[in-house]
C-alpha cells in the first residue's frame, strides 16, 4: 500500500514539473477549461437549446467530435500491436504511451457523449440493475459496452505497466500471467469501437450517406491516419524534449501506416462517390449538397474540398522519402494537416450535411453557437491536459527519473 501511494505521489509530482514552455501550455489549456466551465454550466442548466441543433439537424458538434476521438483511441492499437504481436523491441516499451493515448481519448469521447445527452445526470438509466440498457436491441447499448470495456482495459494496462516499471519489475518473467491476455484483448477490442460506432450511424436508414456498408472501413482508415499522426507528433516532441529514446524506425513505421491509411481513405471515398453520383438518383442529393451546394446554401463546400485537398496532398507528400524523414519540419507539418483535416471532416462533411435534404426536401446549414463552441474547446482542453500530465509522468518512469528506490530529484525536462 505504501508503494502504491509513493507511486501515485512521485508520478503526480513529476508530471506537474517542467519548464516555461510546459507551464505556458498548461496555462493555455487551463484558460479554456475555466471559460468552458461557465459555458458548460449554462448548457447543463438551460439544456441543448443553447446549441445550434435544430429540427432539421439534430446532432451537434459534440457528436461529431465523439466520432473523431474514437478514431484516435482505436489507432493507439497500432503502437501496442507491433510490440506485443510482432515483438519489436523498439516499440514494446513505448506501448504504454499508445495505451495512454487510447485511454485519454476514449474518456474524452465519453465526455462529448455526456454533453450530447443534454442531461448527463440521467446516465444511470443505462446502468444494468439501476436502469435499462435495451440490450441487445439498441445499437447505442453496444457502443456503451465497447467504449467502457476499452477504457477499462487500457486503464488496467497503463497502471500496471507503469507501476511495474516504477518498482523495477518490468521483465517478462516478472509480469502477472493475466497481463498479456489483457493487452491482446485490448488490441482486438480497439477496432470494435470503430465498427460499432459506424454501425450506430449506418443503422439510421433515413440518413442516406451513412446507410452504407463501407462506413466501418472509412472509419478504420481514418483512424489509421489521424491516430498515428497525433502519435508521431507526440513522439517527436517527447524525444526532442526528454531523455526517452524513440528510434527513427518507430516514427517510420507510424508514417508508413499513415500513408497507407490515406490511400485507403481516397479509395473508399472514390468508390462511394462513384456509386452515388453515377446513377444520378436522389440518393446522391446529400453528397451533391456538400460537394457543390444547393440554391445558394454552400457553407460546407469549401470545407469539403479543403479536406479532400489536404488528404490527397498529404498522401502524395508522404510518398517522398525526404518528407517522411524530415522529422523536424515537413513530417510534423503533414501530420498536423492530416489530424486537422480528419477532425474537420467529422462535423463539416460527415455529420451536418448528412441531414440534408430532410424528409420534406428541406436543406439546412448548422451554425455552432458560442456556448457550444467553448464547450467543445472545454472538453478538448480537459482531454489534452490529462494527456499531457499522464504522458509526462509516464516518460519520467520510462526514463528512470521516477522510480521507487530513488526520488525523482533529477531535473525534469521542460517538454
Amino acid at each position: 500500500m505504501n508503494t502504491a501511494l509513493s507511486f501515485a505521489m512521485d508520478f503526480g509530482s513529476y508530471a506537474i514539473k517542467g519548464g516555461t514552455k510546459y507551464y505556458a501550455w498548461l496555462l493555455f489549456l487551463a484558460f479554456f477549461i475555466l471559460v468552458g466551465s461557465y459555458t458548460a454550466y449554462i448548457q447543463f442548466t438551460q439544456g441543448l437549446i443553447v446549441t445550434g441543433a435544430t429540427d432539421q439537424i439534430t446532432l451537434e458538434s459534440f457528436f461529431a467530435s465523439f466520432v473523431f476521438t474514437a478514431h484516435v483511441a482505436a489507432a493507439a492499437v497500432l503502437v501496442v500491436a507491433p510490440g506485443y504481436l510482432y515483438h519489436r523491441k523498439d516499440m514494446k516499451e513505448l506501448a504504454v504511451l499508445g495505451e495512454i493515448v487510447a485511454m485519454v481519448f476514449v474518456a474524452t469521447g465519453i465526455t462529448f457523449v455526456l454533453f450530447h445527452m443534454g442531461r448527463p445526470d440521467r446516465t444511470w438509466h443505462i446502468i444494468p440493475g439501476l436502469g435499462y440498457m435495451n440490450f441487445p436491441n439498441s445499437m447505442l447499448a453496444y457502443d456503451t459496452i465497447v467504449l467502457n470495456v476499452y477504457l477499462i482495459l487500457n486503464m488496467i494496462g497503463v497502471t500496471y505497466m507503469l507501476y511495474k516499471k516504477y518498482i523495477g519489475k518490468f521483465e517478462a518473467k516478472q509480469l502477472a500471467i493475466w497481463f498479456k491476455p489483457i493487452v491482446f484483448l485490448a488490441i482486438a477490442w480497439g477496432p470494435l469501437i470503430h465498427i460499432v460506432t459506424a454501425f450506430v450511424l449506418a443503422s439510421n436508414a433515413r440518413i442516406g450517406t451513412w446507410h452504407t456498408a463501407v462506413l466501418p472501413f472509412a472509419f478504420l482508415s481514418m483512424a489509421g491516419a489521424s491516430g498515428p499522426a497525433l502519435i508521431v507528433l507526440l513522439f517527436l516532441l517527447i524525444r526532442k524534449n526528454t531523455k526517452l529514446e524513440i528510434n527513427d524506425s518507430v516514427i517510420d513505421l507510424m508514417t508508413t501506416i499513415i500513408a497507407w491509411s490515406l490511400g485507403i481513405i481516397i479509395l473508399v471515398f472514390a468508390a462511394e462517390t462513384f456509386t452515388l453520383l453515377y446513377p444520378g438518383t436522389e440518393h446522391a442529393d446529400s453528397l451533391r449538397y456538400v460537394m457543390f451546394g444547393h440554391d445558394g446554401l454552400n457553407m460546407y463546400v469549401a470545407w469539403f474540398w479543403a479536406v479532400i485537398v489536404a488528404i490527397v496532398g498529404s498522401f502524395f507528400a508522404l510518398l517522398f522519402r525526404k518528407v517522411r524523414h524530415s522529422y523536424d519540419r515537413w513530417l510534423p507539418l503533414v501530420c498536423i494537416v492530416v489530424f486537422v483535416a480528419i477532425l474537420t471532416e467529422k462535423p463539416m462533411v460527415l455529420v451536418f450535411p448528412a441531414f440534408s435534404p430532410t424528409p420534406l426536401g428541406e436543406y439546412a446549414e448548422y451554425h455552432v453557437t458560442l456556448i457550444e463552441f467553448f464547450n467543445v474547446l472545454f472538453v478538448w482542453a480537459v482531454g489534452f491536459l490529462s494527456l499531457t500530465l499522464i504522458l509526462k509522468g509516464a516518460v519520467g518512469i520510462l526514463t528512470g527519473e521516477v522510480r521507487h528506490d530513488k526520488s525523482a530529484a533529477s531535473s525534469p525536462s521542460g517538454a
